[in-house]
């Protein structure tokens, strides 16, 4: 297991930009359930509730012109663990984890899940030490590249809507999946699914752990496929 000490705290709160008045909520905010009891899965459960209204309140009134369903992709994007886990890295937050030897050893400390969920216990602890208003600004500071910089909301729809908005604009009829082969244990399968375009005589496989990840998979390759960016 790797140790805490008030040094990886005080610089850890340093890059944050945000001092705590009770260091506890910090070393707990970055103790992975593999480390110890007493981990940072509420204040991680409290952070992703804080995390979410924030970002939803920065996207309404950065972007007036947006209908619920895009500011719901956009939001989804800036959430997610992936750019959370973007986050984590540059905060270098994997040297200062509090992990089991397990975890450790396999790595856990560059994993996106483990990475993801301790922003967002970071962002509870800094709620219940300091309430609402330093959590959105830290929010609003570990964002601010991203929220002045936010991608096409139109490229944020998964592939298959794009795939069927894509035809549905030319015309064409929808295109039709089916599943060709499933192999696996029942918690582990793999699903091998084919998309057809039938008018324009294209048919492509993709294989991926479950039938919708299957899908969206064989939808981004017909996209590609059809030369759409």
């Amino acid at each position: 297991m790797r140790v805490v000490t008030s040094q990886n705290l005080s610089l850890l709160a340093r890059r944050l930009g945000y001092e705590f008045r009770d260091k506890s909520l910090l070393e707990q905010a970055i103790t992975h359930r593999s480390a110890a009891a007493v981990n940072n899965e509420r204040l991680e459960f409290l952070g992703d509730g804080a995390l979410n209204f924030v970002i939803a309140s920065e996207l309404f009134h950065l972007k007036s012109s947006f209908n619920e369903g895009e500011l719901t992709r956009m939001r989804a994007t800036l959430v997610r663990k992936e750019t959370l886990a973007e986050i984590a890295t540059e905060l270098e937050l994997g040297a200062q984890l509090n992990l089991g030897s397990g975890e450790l050893k396999s790595g856990g400390y560059e994993r996106d899940s483990i990475l993801g969920d301790t922003v967002e216990a970071i962002l509870g602890a800094v709620y219940l030490g300091g309430g609402f208003k330093n959590c959105k600004k830290l929010v609003q500071r570990l964002y601010a590249r991203r929220l002045s910089n936010l991608p096409d909301v139109n490229l944020l729809k998964d592939p298959k809507t794009r795939l069927q908005e894509y035809l549905q604009g030319r015309q064409f009829e929808l295109p039709e999946y089916s599943v060709v082969e499933k192999s696996g244990k029942a918690h582990e399968q793999q699903f091998l699914v084919q998309c057809v375009v039938s008018e324009l005589n294209i048919s492509l496989c993709a294989k991926a752990p479950g039938r919708r990840r299957a899908e969206q998979a064989v939808a981004q390759m017909m996209l590609e496929q059809l030369g759409v960016v």
